[in-house]
C-alpha cells in the first residue's frame, strides 16, 4: 500500500455531497421512462439480445420505505484508468451498507480477467478508507483483457454463481460496457441471478448520450492536461522562442483537445472530425501550420502552441484509407504479419509491406520518415489495429512543417526562426487525484449502481443528470445498454458495440471554439487556468467540464 501526502490525506478526509434524491436511499424506486422513443436498432442486435431488447430508460423516485435484503456485489476495473474510480467502489460500499449492513462487496483482482480467474478480494470499511477521493486503480487493479469465448462466459457464470453475487458492477468504457451489455443477456439466458450494471468510465469523453452526459475522469484529466498547457503558454511569453507542438490523448474522438483549447486558448487546435469533414490532406494540415508560423513571425512572434488529438492521424482522409489497408493486411488471421516481422531490417519490412497497398496508399506511406512508417507497422492493439497511442504525429508535423518552412525560406517569403518542441500529454491525466467535480460524480455513479443491483435490473448503465447543476440537484436513473449499441467491423468481424460519441461539428462547444480561434492565432490571448482546486469556493472547486456547461446552455460566470 502507497505512502499517502499531507494533500492525500485531506483528500482521504474529504466527504463527497450527494444529490439529494439519495438521501432517502432505503425509499427510492426505479420509475420506468415508457414514452421516450428507442433508438432504431440493427436487427442483429435485436436478434442477439432477445432477453435484454426492450428495456425501458428509468429514474429513481421516492417510494415507501422498506427493509432491504443484504446484497452480494461484485465490482471490476476494465481497461484504461480514470480519475474518480476509487469514488464509484466507495459509492457502491456506502450505499449497499446503507441498505443493509450486512451486504458485502467483492473486488476482483487486474480487470475482467480476474472474473475469469475467480481472482478477488472483499472489499472492507478499513480497506475502502485508505483510497477514498485518491486517484488510479491501485485498490483491484485494472485489466483489458475481453470476455468473448464460450469457456469465458462459462467460467464468468462460475465465478459469480459460485460467491452468490447478486450485482456484478463493471467499471469501462464503451468496449468494456458492451460486454456488460453480452454478460448481461447471457446470464438471463442461463438463469443466473447475478445481475450486471456498467459504470461510464474513460478519459476521452467518447462514451456520452443522452443519457450519459459525461464520463468520468473527462474533467480531472482535461483540468490536469490544461494546467499543463497554461504553464506552456506563460513559458511562450516569456521565453518567446519554441513552438510547442501537443499530442493530446483521444484517439477516435477530440473532446479533450476541444476541451482543453476552450480553457487555455492557444495558437492553433485541430480537432480530428472537423479534419474529417473538410477531407483535409495531410499537405494542407502541415501548410496550416506553416502559414500560422508565417503569420506570427511578421509580427516577431517565433512561438506558440498547437494541439493535435492524439487520433488525428487517422481522421487525414489519405492515412485513414492507409491505416485501414494496413489492419487488413496485418490481421492476425493473415500471414503478413508473420512473413514481415521475421524480416530484421526495417527497410525489409518496408520493402515486404509496400507492394500489397494500393497505389494511393503506396504514395502516401512513402511519404512519411521511416519512423513513422515503422511505428504504422508496429505491435497491433487488441483489436487488430494499428497502436495509434505509438504514432508519433506530433514528430511527424514538426518534419513535415520544417520542410515546408525551410522551402519558403529559400523563396523569400519566411524569415522567422522554427524551434520546436513535441510532447504528448496522455497516461498523467489517468491517475492523478480527481476533481471534486469527479470524485462526486462518481460517488454519486457508485450509489445508483448499488440502487439498481438493489432493484434486480440488469443490462442498465448508472447514469447521473443535471451535471451543471448544484450536485444537490443532480438526477438520477439507468438507460438499457443495449440502446447505445451499433453494428461496426472489429478485425474484418462486424459485431455489435456501443458506439463512440464524436466531437459535434454542429453543437454548441465546437461552435464556440470556431469563433473564438480566429482571435488565437496571432494574439496571444492565452489563459492559464491553473492547478485543480480542492478547496475554497465551489463555484472555482466543483466546476463541471467547459464543453458540458456549453453544451447545456448554461451562461458562464
Amino acid at each position: 500500500m502507497r505512502m499517502h501526502s499531507s494533500l492525500q490525506k485531506k483528500r482521504l478526509a474529504y466527504l463527497p455531497r450527494l444529490p439529494e434524491i439519495l438521501q432517502p436511499l432505503s425509499c427510492l424506486v426505479p420509475l420506468f421512462e415508457p414514452n421516450q422513443k428507442a433508438p432504431q436498432l440493427a436487427s442483429p442486435i435485436i436478434q442477439r439480445f432477445p432477453k435484454t431488447i426492450d428495456q425501458k430508460p428509468l429514474r429513481f423516485v421516492v417510494g415507501e420505505n422498506k427493509t432491504h435484503k443484504p446484497l452480494k456485489v461484485g465490482v471490476v476495473f476494465s481497461g484504461g484508468q480514470a480519475s474518480g474510480g476509487h469514488n464509484v467502489v466507495s459509492g457502491l460500499f456506502d450505499a449497499l451498507k446503507k441498505l443493509n449492513p450486512a451486504s458485502t462487496v467483492y473486488g476482483f483482482l487486474n480487470g475482467p480477467g480476474g472474473i475469469i480467474q475467480n481472482q478477488f478480494i472483499e472489499i472492507t470499511a478499513d480497506l475502502i478508507d485508505h483510497y477514498r477521493n485518491l486517484g488510479g486503480f491501485d485498490l483491484i487493479g485494472s485489466g483489458r483483457t475481453k470476455i468473448e469465448t464460450p469457456d469465458q462466459f462459462q467460467a464468468v457464470l462460475k465465478t459469480v454463481q459460485g460467491l452468490h453475487l447478486d450485482g456484478l458492477v463493471i467499471v469501462g468504457g464503451d468496449d468494456s460496457n458492451t460486454n456488460a451489455a453480452f454478460l448481461a443477456e447471457y446470464f438471463l439466458v442461463k438463469g443466473c441471478k447475478t445481475c450486471v450494471v456498467g459504470v461510464p468510465k474513460t478519459i476521452d469523453g467518447d462514451l456520452k448520450n443522452e443519457s450519459i452526459e459525461v464520463s468520468f475522469g473527462f474533467d480531472t484529466a482535461c483540468k490536469t492536461f490544461s494546467q499543463a498547457i497554461g504553464s506552456l503558454l506563460t513559458d511562450c511569453l516569456s521565453a518567446k522562442k519554441y513552438y510547442f507542438f501537443i499530442k493530446l490523448m483521444g484517439r477516435s474522438a477530440s473532446h479533450i483537445t476541444l476541451e482543453c483549447a476552450l480553457k487555455t486558448h492557444p495558437n492553433l487546435a485541430f480537432i480530428g472530425e472537423e479534419i474529417a469533414a473538410q477531407h483535409k490532406t495531410l499537405k494542407e494540415i502541415v501548410c496550416q501550420i506553416a502559414d500560422l508560423i508565417c503569420q506570427r513571425a511578421e509580427k516577431k512572434k517565433n512561438y506558440g502552441v498547437i494541439l493535435i488529438p492524439e487520433g488525428l492521424i487517422e481522421f487525414i482522409p489519405e492515412i485513414k484509407t492507409l491505416i485501414q489497408e494496413l489492419n487488413k493486411l496485418l490481421a492476425s488471421s493473415l500471414p503478413h504479419l508473420k512473413e514481415m516481422e521475421a524480416r530484421p531490417k526495417a527497410s525489409d519490412k518496408i520493402e515486404y509491406i509496400l507492394p500489397k497497398l494500393s497505389t494511393p496508399s503506396q504514395a502516401c506511406f512513402s511519404l512519411l520518415p521511416q519512423d513513422i512508417q515503422l511505428q504504422l507497422l508496429g505491435e497491433r492493439d487488441p483489436h487488430g489495429n494499428v497502436q495509434v497511442a505509438k504514432i508519433e504525429t506530433e514528430r511527424l508535423l514538426i518534419t513535415l512543417v520544417a520542410q515546408a518552412l525551410a522551402e519558403r525560406k529559400k523563396r523569400g517569403s519566411y524569415s522567422g526562426s522554427f524551434n520546436a518542441q513535441p510532447l504528448f500529454y496522455g497516461y498523467e491525466g489517468r491517475s492523478c487525484l480527481p476533481s471534486n467535480f469527479d470524485s462526486q460524480y462518481c460517488y454519486a455513479l457508485g450509489h445508483v449502481a448499488a440502487l439498481l443491483v438493489n432493484s434486480k435490473l440488469t443490462g442498465y448503465m448508472s447514469c447521473v443528470t443535471d451535471l451543471i447543476l448544484p450536485v444537490e440537484q443532480w438526477g438520477i436513473g439507468g438507460t438499457p445498454l443495449t440502446k447505445m449499441l451499433a453494428m461496426e467491423e472489429r478485425e474484418g468481424e462486424v459485431k455489435p458495440v456501443i458506439q463512440k460519441a464524436l466531437v459535434d461539428l454542429k453543437g454548441k462547444p465546437f461552435s464556440i471554439f470556431s469563433q473564438e480561434r480566429e482571435k488565437w492565432r496571432v494574439e496571444d490571448l492565452y489563459c492559464d487556468p491553473g492547478a485543480i482546486q480542492f478547496f475554497g469556493p465551489r463555484d472555482e472547486t466543483d466546476q463541471a467540464p467547459l464543453t458540458l456547461q456549453y453544451e447545456l446552455l448554461r451562461p458562464l460566470a
